[in-house]
């Protein structure tokens, strides 16, 4: 059995990463199809993957956010929308920033070419540039749990 932080985390995660992963593929596969351009295509599939993970992440605390404060008898408002995108730039900026504008992009162009597959170099390279993505990323989830996360 996973400890319990590990199992939080993989609630919070996994559902966002198999849509990301589906986008990342999906996108990446349309891109060099339509463009034979290797840039244009871990471009794409960089940003299909975020748009898939962040989409899901923030529909989920919207509706926990929700819940919890409807149970309370206060409405869910704008300001409440900008505590949980709030939370979400403490929980992932950092890790974003070099993720989204360096790491994934280049895994993405050249673990494809060293591989000599677009699907599994895409796949790899997703895996790769999440593990330097989740380090920072998870502290951040941690960090705005404790200070930012109370609805």
């Amino acid at each position: 059995m996973l400890p319990a932080k590990l199992q939080e985390w993989a609630r919070r995660y996994l559902p966002a990463e198999a849509l990301s992963l589906a986008a990342t593929l999906g996108a990446a596969a349309l891109t060099f199809r339509a463009t034979q351009n290797g840039v244009s295509t871990a471009l794409a599939a960089t940003w299909a993957g975020n748009v898939a993970f962040f989409g899901y992440i923030l529909l989920i605390d919207v509706r926990s956010a929700r819940r919890s404060r409807l149970a309370a008898g206060q409405p869910y408002t704008l300001a409440t929308f900008g505590r949980n995108v709030r939370a979400l730039l403490v929980e992932f900026g950092l890790a974003e920033l070099a993720d989204s504008l360096l790491i994934r992009p280049a895994l993405m162009y050249y673990v494809p070419r060293w591989l000599g597959h677009l699907g599994w170099g895409i796949t790899l390279a997703k895996f790769l540039a999440d593990v330097t993505f989740y380090i920072p990323a998870i502290i951040g989830y941690e960090v705005s749990k404790r200070r930012l996360r109370d609805f």
